[in-house]
């Protein structure tokens, strides 16, 4: 199990604690070879979790300023405007 002893230098201020299965897979991967240390999971974790979130942002549908009005949660309103004068 990593205790987060491996890199001292790091003040970054934040615990986090693993369930079992977590830990089993940074283990499993530290033992691979494929990560030189916890970090370097996480950090390739982190970046993957990025990469699938602009993956999915960029195949939504953009919306044309055309949709806002009619997708707002004041649409079907009628919206007067009167001058004061």
């Amino acid at each position: 199990m990593w205790t987060g002893s491996e890199r001292p230098e790091c003040d970054c201020g934040m615990t986090i604690n693993l369930k079992p299965e977590q830990d089993r897979i940074i283990q499993a991967e530290l033992d691979s070879g494929h990560f030189r240390s916890p970090d370097e999971v996480l950090d390739h974790a982190l970046a993957a979790l990025r990469e699938k979130e602009h993956k999915r942002k960029a195949a939504a549908p953009r919306k044309n300023l055309a949709q806002f009005p009619m997708e707002s949660p004041l649409a079907g309103f009628e919206v007067t405007r009167r001058n004061h004068r």
